[in-house]
């Protein structure tokens, strides 16, 4: 092998390999050709030589590297997206691996939001690379045109201010910067009254105004930028001069003059004023008053506006027959100018009295009975006014239906056209009218009857029921007044007296003459059953009437109380049932028992006062056996309230009342306690007073339902907690032994021996 200095490659001299030797590197020597030679051993040697040619291949062992570290570009905020903003270069040693890249621009950019971008880039061969920064500035473009808050704006400027006054400031904005947002003023018209500053867009006059000779201006004001290219916006300003208050207000007329009447309602019209001013706006807008004028002492105002003068009273022409008022015309400059004017007002008299009756309630008293057509008062009233306006006329206009009554219209007198009877109406209240017209008062009439003694007192047939419970009490018998005779006489005026005509030579029932109280005589304090009839008369002086006094007196014995029951009758009062139903329920009982009516003996009519607002009636009876004489057997309390209550629709039809559950036994309650055995006890009261009704009157026995507590075998005391040792006194005998046990004892018999 043909070599030299630094050859990468070496031969085995025995098996003629060629090695590489020392290290290659494609980017320094890509090609080695060199001669090798082959050489026998023999004598003399024999030799042989060839050609080598060895291509180094490229392998990746070289990072790419820019051709910059840090690149830099400029682009303008317009420019559209694919713009090519940058091209940058990477160089790799390694075969084929050297290139470059093309930046563009891939979103719209914005000045105002982002100003530079600092972008890293990245060059790679797939295995190795290297990276770069690019900084990219943003540079402002005329992009934003200059805008104006609004396209059309408007001002005042009075007339009288002087040359060089600021009239507006105005104003557009630009969203670019430096020179593309720095803007210039200038109007496009030339109008000589006005200029605008270039720099600031202050719009001052350079001449004075004169409202009279132009009212507005409009100037048209264009905004430039300093961009490349310019850009604009334009808006127009309205200029409107306003006028000064430099005319007084003038009257159409010198005075005014007109009248009212004295009656009109307030706030009527009455004329109206009127003045005009030559100026403007407020300036020449008139308003009216009575302010530091004459409005009359306050009966008439003038509408600030219409210049109507009204009333702001009633006006009476007696007290002030004319008024000489005093207005002003004010504008409403600043200051103010003002103009008086005078007005004359004549009030014109009216019907404006009303007549007037002597009082506001008359109060007339008539005979009941009075013939017809007589006159019963004269009503009359007065007018202050004169002639016509003072003619009164009369009338009734409430009370008077039917037609009793006739007023004359212009005397005022008051006629009865009907009988009058005090005990059909015994007052009659009218509403009389007295018409001036259209004036008019009323008055209230009282005809009040006296009455006559022109009826007969009316009294019905009653009966007087007396059930006497004997008792040992003293004192139950009924000593006092029990009722009165239940006569009415419809003359209210009429004494009535009262008399026994016959039927009580014994008396038995004790008449007060005068005031027809009954009282019972204590002869029947005793325990006979007794009926007696009389005859009662009853007098007013001039009439009378009689009628017939039954009175039953009833022996209520314990036996019958002890099987009697007591019945709650549905929605029923006491007066009610003794009037008119008594005497069907007893029916009703009856015939539910089949026994005669006059065994059924109804003791006892109370109002339950256990039932709240239920308006519930207990009736108590027990009722004879049909078949018992002399020794008379009573029905038992259990079959009476099996039979009735069973058969209580036959009762309810024949009596006409409905007939309720019987009431829970009180024990049911289980009041007692310590296992204390309840006992029901009814007890009965004899000094309840009479029930009336218009035709009897009653004398009830109450029932009064209570209770005993009884302690159990073995226990004694208040509340039963002594225990008692019934062992005590040997209830076994001598044959056996007692044993104490609860609520009693038991008996061991001794051997033996048997029995209880």
């Amino acid at each position: 092998l043909e070599t030299g200095a630094g050859f990468p490659f070496a031969i085995n001299n025995s098996t003629g390999w060629i090695v590489v030797a020392s290290e290659l590197d494609r980017e320094a020597v890509d090609f080695y050709s060199f001669g090798v030679e082959a050489q026998d051993q023999g004598n003399p040697p024999m030799a042989s030589s060839a050609s080598v040619s060895v291509t180094v291949l490229d392998v990746n062992d070289n990072s790419p590297e820019f051709t910059q570290r840090e690149y830099g570009a400029r682009l303008n905020e317009d420019a559209a997206v694919g713009t090519s903003v940058l091209t940058v270069s990477a160089v790799d040693r390694d075969a084929n691996s050297s290139g470059g890249g093309l930046i563009s621009l891939a979103l719209p950019l914005d000045y105002k939001l982002e100003r530079q971008y600092l972008l890293t880039i990245a060059a790679s061969d797939g295995t190795r690379q290297d990276t770069a920064q690019v900084v990219v500035n943003v540079t402002d473009a005329n992009t934003h045109r200059p805008v104006f808050q609004s396209s059309h704006y408007t001002v005042n400027v009075n007339e009288d201010r002087p040359v060089g006054t600021t009239v507006v400031v105005i104003s557009a904005t630009d969203e670019d910067t430096g020179e593309n947002a720095r803007i210039t003023y200038l109007m496009e018209d030339s109008i000589p009254q006005f200029h605008i500053a270039a720099e600031t867009g202050a719009v001052t006059t350079q001449m004075e105004l004169d409202y009279e000779d132009q009212v507005s201006y409009t100037l048209a004001i264009t905004a430039r930028d300093n961009g490349i290219p310019q850009k604009s916006d334009t808006t127009y300003l309205e200029i409107l001069v306003s006028d000064v208050n430099d005319n007084a207000p003038q009257f159409l007329r010198d005075s005014y003059q007109g009248s009212v009447y004295e009656d009109v309602p307030a706030f009527t019209s009455v004329l109206q004023v009127s003045a005009t001013d030559r100026d403007s706006g407020l300036n020449g807008r008139v308003f009216y008053t009575f302010q530091g004028g004459d409005d009359g002492d306050g009966d008439f105002i003038i509408e600030s506006t219409s210049g109507i003068v009204r009333t702001l009273r009633r006006l009476d022409r007696e007290n002030v027959p004319l008024y000489s008022l005093r207005a002003f015309a004010v504008d409403k400059g600043v200051p103010a100018k003002r103009t008086p004017v005078e007005i004359q007002v004549t009030v014109l008299d009216v019907n404006d009295n009303p007549p007037v009756f002597e009082r506001d309630e008359f109060d007339i008293f008539v005979e009941e009975n009075s013939p017809i057509g007589l006159v019963v008062a004269r009503i009359t009233a007065t007018d202050p006014d004169e002639g016509t306006n003072a003619q009164i006329m009369y009338q009734i206009v409430e009370g008077n239906i039917p037609e009793v009554f006739q007023l004359d219209i212009f005397s005022g007198e008051l006629t009865a056209l009907a009988d009058l009877d005090y005990e059909t109406k015994a007052e009659y209240v009218m509403v009389v009218q007295a018409t001036s017209a259209p004036l008019v008062s009323r008055a209230t009439v009282h005809v009040r009857l006296r009455d006559a003694n022109d009826n007969s007192p009316q009294l019905k047939n009653f009966e007087i029921l007396f059930n006497n419970y004997i008792t040992n009490r003293s004192g139950s018998f009924p000593g006092g007044v029990i009722g009165r005779i239940p006569a009415h006489d419809p003359d209210v005026s009429d004494s009535l007296t009262y008399a026994f005509e016959q039927g009580n030579e014994l008396n038995l029932v004790l008449l007060d003459p005068r005031s027809g109280a009954l009282r019972l005589s204590p002869a029947l304090d005793n325990n006979r059953p007794l009926e007696a009839v009389m005859r009662v008369s009853v007098s007013d002086g001039v009439h009378s009437a009689t009628a017939q006094c039954t009175l039953r007196v009833t022996v209520i014995t314990d036996e019958m109380l002890s099987n009697s029951i007591t019945l709650r009758l549905a929605d029923m009062s006491q007066e009610r049932f003794l009037s008119p139903l008594l005497s069907r329920f007893l029916e009703g009982v009856a015939a539910v028992l089949a026994t005669p009516r006059h065994r059924v003996v109804l003791f006892n009519i109370q109002t339950d006062t256990d039932v709240g607002t239920a308006r519930i009636l207990n009736v108590s009876l027990s009722v004879l056996l049909p078949a018992s004489g002399h020794g008379a057997r009573f029905f038992s309390s259990e079959e009476l309230q099996e039979r009735l209550y069973l058969n209580r629709s036959l009762l309810a039809a024949i009596s006409a009342q409905r007939v309720l559950p019987f009431d829970d036994n009180i024990c049911l309650r289980e009041p007692c306690e310590n296992y204390m055995r309840c006992v029901s006890v009814l007890q009965f009261d004899s000094s309840a007073p009479f029930l009336a009704s218009d035709t009897i009157l009653f004398r009830p026995i109450h029932p009064v339902t209570g209770l005993r507590c009884r302690c159990p075998p073995g226990f004694t005391g208040d509340y039963c907690e002594t225990e008692i040792d019934l062992c005590y006194s040997s209830p076994c005998g001598s044959n056996g032994r007692c044993r104490s046990r609860e609520g009693g004892y038991t008996c061991e018999c001794h051997e033996d021996f048997t029995g209880e």
